[in-house]
């Protein structure tokens, strides 16, 4: 169970010249679109249950194994070994400029993927509008929509046919930075976006930010949290730029 910090341990910290992780900073302006702590329990334990707006595909890709659970005050997700693709934990959220910050906890070769769609867009695969991945080592921000999940050019990437001209096209899309973070330690995440430029920081410390047409998508609909292994979320908050 989490329990707030009293107002004089701030007030401490503040003066000791501490610096607070993002979660605990003053919060990004702008309404409130989605805020969850996750200090709950499943009504039946051995249940996926995420509850409150949140939804999985374990049953389509997992066959109904559980792959998320509550536990601790925050969200453990795990992809099951009957899993045929990584785990997508997602919220229909709807907004064209946003700030999104979290919590997360990484293992040695774990990652995190916040991943924004509109299942509404024809042009690309299942929704993909953009995507900050965040791995221990590296961040990789990418405009999915003109990049790898265009429709066209996924087709031609399946089909192996993939021209000189649409390799240097996708890898346009797609920036990666290094990092350095501690693992199985929480990491405070903040995934700002704003007209076409993705800005990530991390540990209130800025990353990097990547600029593509594709970001600027005006119909942002869906928060999917995606996880190829395993990860640790807590204390997800969105608000509007």
């Amino acid at each position: 169970m989490k329990h707030s910090i009293p107002l004089l341990a701030f007030a401490f910290l503040f003066s000791a010249g501490v610096h607070l992780p993002s979660c605990l900073a003053e919060p990004a302006p702008g309404k409130i679109l989605l805020e969850d702590s996750f200090d709950r329990e499943e009504a039946e334990p051995g249940k996926e249950q995420v509850g409150n707006g949140w939804g999985t595909n374990s049953r389509t890709r997992a066959r109904g194994t559980k792959q998320v659970d509550l536990a601790d005050g925050a969200m453990h997700v795990t992809k099951a070994d009957v899993a045929d693709h990584g785990v997508s934990v997602f919220h229909d959220v709807e907004f064209r400029d946003a700030t999104i910050q979290l919590r997360f906890k990484l293992g040695a070769k774990d990652d995190l993927g916040i991943n924004i769609a509109d299942m509404n867009e024809k042009s690309v695969h299942a929704g993909h509008i953009c995507v900050a991945r965040i791995r221990l080592k590296t961040v990789e921000l990418t405009d999915l929509k003109t990049g790898r999940m265009n429709l066209a050019l996924r087709q031609r990437r399946l089909d192996d046919r993939l021209t000189a001209e649409d390799r240097k096209a996708i890898a346009k899309t797609s920036k990666s930075v290094d990092v350095d973070l501690t693992a199985d330690e929480w990491h405070a995440l903040t995934v700002q976006i704003r007209t076409d430029t993705m800005q990530v920081s991390i540990d209130r410390q800025l990353v990097g930010e990547f600029s593509s047409e594709g970001i600027a998508h005006p119909t942002k609909r869906r928060l999917r949290l995606a996880v190829n292994k395993s990860a640790w979320i807590d204390d997800v908050e969105i608000r509007e730029n």
